[in-house]
């Protein structure tokens, strides 16, 4: 048996359900949890201040759970490849364990990190399911290596076996020289949303027992109602790993119901994406289905753009969700998908610049999930009817009927009655005035127009 393996962190920041955690202490006397400042996702602009602030929360409770245990957690900073192999040089660890990832950059990690321990004598040792339910290529039709329409998927998702969830560990001995950097704290990172979330694994397995105890019940009947704010609010949790996606689907199912069915059927869609961003590690940055899109370019539509960003459009469902992200770093789905809409459809931006966007502000900024989810919207991905457009007037109608979620976050619009929130050019010149509310960019008619004729070319 080696008397010493390492664990390396990525987007498992839990002790509960952590196969390579347990794996590793199976197999060793002792056991290195370790997390490595990645320089390269700090370069790539990944590492925002809202993720960042996360993050740092996450870390500390993971060392503080680790502490209670007996271990501790240690933090280094650099190249991961080479750090890890330093520790474990310096615990003379026989083994790393790992978590699979789906990106293109993860895959390439573990492949260098393969190479680099077989040439020091070590063994690295990946594990499926511990970031996904189901594993990445698990699943797959008979004509290609992944599925590219989520509903086939989906069934053969539903009838998939999940492993079994594991306890977390009652100790976790960590040799007492290998040296950590100090764990970061949020209160240190600028630029944080002023509404921002605490993160942990403490705070996400307390939301996930409240929410199936509460709000999961009306979730097929709620999830798209703006103003309730009737979702689980779990996707930060999902993102960081502080709550295994296995351990949520067995307690879902096990709540049963309409509302935990729906619920389990949209942690479907996180895996569904994050299969085809491992099958098509490109779609990351390139369109997954190329219309051949003469977007507008950012120099030409920088003062749209902007005013997209500032929650400064005159469309009042799509400026309280923009702002909703600024304050919080997280916005509702419906408001993603409109929003989302807006930018590509009646703006027609390119999505990148919504994803990038989304990427600087998120806390649960995936990259499967946004990429994919904003390839979606601008009919570039999975969605089978990809000139679809949501028109956010008659979206604000159907989710916010009586303006609450308009008028919360835009409160030049406050007050305003009801539904009238959701039009306010049909007011008159003086009272909009009154109102120190921007004029439309553009109406709908004209932005469907300038979709049109933008598809219609690059067909050409």
């Amino acid at each position: 048996m080696p008397p010493t393996a390492v664990v390396l962190f990525t987007s498992d920041l839990r002790l509960h359900d952590h196969p390579p955690l347990r794996a590793a202490l199976r197999s060793a006397d002792a056991v290195v949890p370790l997390f490595v400042r990645d320089r390269a996702i700090t370069a790539a602009g990944f590492d925002a201040p809202n993720r960042r602030a996360f993050l740092a929360d996450c870390l500390t409770q993971l060392d503080a759970g680790l502490r209670e245990r007996g271990g501790r957690l240690v933090i280094r900073a650099g190249d991961p490849v080479e750090e890890v192999c330093r520790v474990a040089a310096e615990a003379d660890a026989g083994e790393v364990h790992l978590a699979a990832g789906v990106s293109g950059y993860a895959t390439r990690r573990e492949e260098r990190l393969r190479r680099a321990l077989a040439a020091e004598g070590r063994r690295l040792r990946v594990h499926d399911a511990v970031i996904t339910a189901v594993p990445p290529g698990a699943l797959t039709p008979a004509s290609t290596d992944h599925f590219a329409v989520f509903t086939p998927y989906y069934r053969r998702w539903a009838g998939h076996p999940l492993r079994a969830v594991l306890a977390a560990p009652r100790t976790v001995p960590v040799p007492a020289h290998v040296r950590s950097a100090a764990v970061p704290s949020s209160t240190d990172v600028p630029g944080v949303s002023k509404g921002l979330a605490p993160g942990g694994e403490a705070v996400g397995r307390s939301r996930l027992t409240a929410w199936l105890r509460g709000g999961a019940a009306a979730y097929a009947d709620r999830h798209d109602d703006l103003a309730g704010d009737a979702t689980s609010r779990l996707s930060p949790h999902l993102h960081f790993g502080t709550v295994s996606p296995v351990e949520v689907v067995h307690r879902a199912r096990r709540r049963g119901g309409p509302g935990a069915d729906a619920f389990v059927r949209q942690l479907a869609w996180r895996d569904f994406h994050h299969q085809v961003l491992a099958a098509r590690p490109g779609a990351a940055a390139g369109d997954y289905r190329t219309r051949h899109d003469r977007w507008r370019t950012e120099d030409a539509a920088a003062d749209e753009i902007a005013a997209w960003k500032a929650g400064r459009t005159g469309y009042p469902v799509i400026d309280a969700a923009m702002r909703q992200l600024r304050h919080e770093g997280w916005m509702h789905n419906r408001g993603r998908l409109l929003t989302a809409c807006f930018l590509t459809k009646t703006l027609y931006v390119d999505w990148r610049v919504g994803a990038r966007h989304f990427l600087d502000l998120l806390v649960d900024g995936d990259l499967a999930n946004n990429q994919l989810n904003w390839q979606w919207v601008a009919g570039t991905g999975t969605d089978t009817r990809p000139n679809r457009v949501l028109n956010p007037v008659r979206q604000a109608r159907r989710y916010d009927p009586d303006g609450a979620y308009v008028r919360r976050w835009v409160p030049e619009l406050a007050g305003l009655p009801g539904p009238a929130v959701h039009e306010p050019w049909r007011l008159s010149a003086a009272e909009r005035a009154d109102l120190a509310y921007p004029e439309r960019l553009v109406e709908l008619a004209e932005g469907a127009e300038r979709f049109r004729r933008g598809r219609e070319q690059g067909r050409r």
